[in-house]
């Protein structure tokens, strides 16, 4: 079990088009279960008081609608792609609740990009009244604290991009990846929950599919893991569900752990 003061809330579990995907017509992009509907991904974290979002993708005020966020500390982004930033003009309404900038924790890769893409934020000849502030914090390799809470990076690979992901106390959260080296592998012993992504069934260039995805959860031995990042192409949540191992569970926009 997750220590009892750390909860963690799936905003969104799909891949970078989402599930509906649009103009396709195919049955899982058609599903009447809500389970198969999936938003970009995201999560939800709160652990004495804190609150962080793990990426903030183009559905991000949407997420924060659906489940009612109300409170928000800190923004972590594992990497620099529209799925995982899309969103961060959206944080104004925490500047404007809280009366301050919005902690964001990022590479300098990232933080290069969040530059370019959001010139109006970052740039003082693009300011005017009601842009999104942010308070930047520089983040690498090594552990560093949100509050009291420590957090340890890990650096994984989608195909030729480094991404971080992240552990809390024996949480992992691993999204966009397809390669994570023996090295980073050490960091993700003895965890109570990972999760990891699992785009589809076909191998991919720059995602876990789904084989790869639990060969990776035979090898760390969390106690339970849950998969995320999901395409249209896995299947339908029903019928992935039946074929997974006992301790292995498909993420669902919504989720609580």
């Amino acid at each position: 079990m997750l220590d009892s003061n750390l909860k963690v809330k799936f905003l969104g579990t799909g891949t970078s088009q989402g599930v509906p995907m649009i103009a396709c017509e195919c049955k899982v992009c058609k599903s009447d279960d809500i389970k198969d509907n999936r938003l970009r991904s995201s999560i939800y974290i709160h652990k004495n008081n804190t609150s962080i979002v793990i990426d903030t993708g183009p559905d991000f005020r949407q997420q924060m609608l659906n489940n009612n966020i109300l409170e928000l500390d800190a923004v972590i982004y594992t990497h620099e792609h529209k799925d995982h930033v899309a969103g961060l003009d959206d944080i104004r309404a925490f500047n404007h609740k809280y009366k301050k900038d919005m902690n964001i924790y990022c590479s300098d890769r990232v933080f290069t990009a969040l530059e370019r893409e959001y010139i109006y934020i970052f740039n003082e000849r693009y300011f005017y009244p009601g842009i999104p502030k942010v308070n930047r914090h520089r983040i690498d390799s090594n552990i560093f604290y949100i509050d009291n809470i420590k957090i340890i990076p890990i650096e994984v690979m989608h195909y030729k991009l480094p991404v971080m992901g992240f552990r809390i106390d024996d949480f992992c959260y691993i999204t966009d990846a397809n390669f994570i080296s023996d090295k980073e592998k050490l960091k993700m012993q003895e965890l109570d929950v990972l999760v990891i992504n699992a785009l589809r069934i076909q191998k991919h260039v720059s995602h876990f599919n789904l084989d790869e995805s639990l060969e990776l959860i035979r090898e760390l031995k969390p106690k339970r893991a849950y998969l995320t990042h999901i395409s249209h192409q896995l299947g339908f949540y029903a019928d992935i569900s039946k074929e997974l191992p006992d301790n292995v569970f498909l993420a669902y926009d919504g989720l609580d752990i």
